[in-house]
């Protein structure tokens, strides 16, 4: 169960690293590793809460498990953000809401693209196959 949900949770830290990466520097922020880790840490908590509310680990790189993760992201994040008085605006909910969509259920949707994509091309290679051309 573990080995099948790791390589998605490491791509959904390196996702909100990123993204905690990005905003520091859109904010001349310094990039540093604590600085970092202080912008990303309640992301995330909110991350790990999304992954276990939504059992993730059932269909890992699914939309519906991504649809889980964002919102625990956000929402568990923001929420850790507001108790810690790091500050939380309508317009920072809207940016990193929508750019954490993006991340955390853009590579799942790629992901799923892609393997759409070998199946029907293995097969269309099929021997012995009808292929209709349209």
């Amino acid at each position: 169960m573990f080995m099948r949900i790791l390589p998605a949770i490491a791509v959904d830290v390196i996702c909100i690293l990123v993204f905690a990466i990005v905003g520091r520097s859109s904010h001349q922020e310094a990039t540093d590793l604590l600085g970092v880790a202080h912008t990303a840490w309640p992301f995330l908590a909110g991350c790990l809460v999304g992954t276990l509310i939504g059992r993730t680990w059932r269909h890992p790189v699914s939309l519906k498990s991504g649809v889980a993760v964002w919102l625990g992201t956000v929402v568990i994040g923001m929420i850790l953000r507001l108790v810690t008085g790091a500050g939380v605006s309508l317009s920072f909910v809207i940016v990193a809401g929508c750019v954490l969509a993006l991340f955390l259920l853009g590579w799942r949707a790629g992901l799923q693209l892609i393997q759409h994509a070998r199946a029907r091309i293995s097969a269309e290679s099929t021997p012995g196959r009808l292929i209709s051309h349209r």
